[in-house]
């Protein structure tokens, strides 16, 4: 059985550990959108944000009242 490609991919998770752990939910819910080239991350299901804030890097971040509920990065591939 070849894992070369299950290395890689347990590569890259083990250098996203230590980033995902600070961020600021204990759940999450990740979705790509390939053909969009857009990422998805939840930290509320549903999210039912109430106001967005687009940053200069193609980052979304939304919101439920002052309380952040996901964020949207645009071409993704591409950060």
């Amino acid at each position: 059985m070849a894992t070369t490609g299950i290395d890689k991919t347990l590569k890259e998770v083990q250098a996203l550990v230590s980033h995902l752990i600070k961020l600021p939910a204990t759940k999450m819910w990740i979705d790509y959108d390939k053909e969009a080239d857009v990422l998805y991350i939840s930290f509320k299901r549903p999210q039912r944000a109430t106001d967005s804030e687009m940053l200069k890097n193609g980052v979304l971040l939304r919101y439920k009242e002052k309380e952040l509920v996901g964020i949207t990065v645009l071409e993704a591939s591409k950060r």
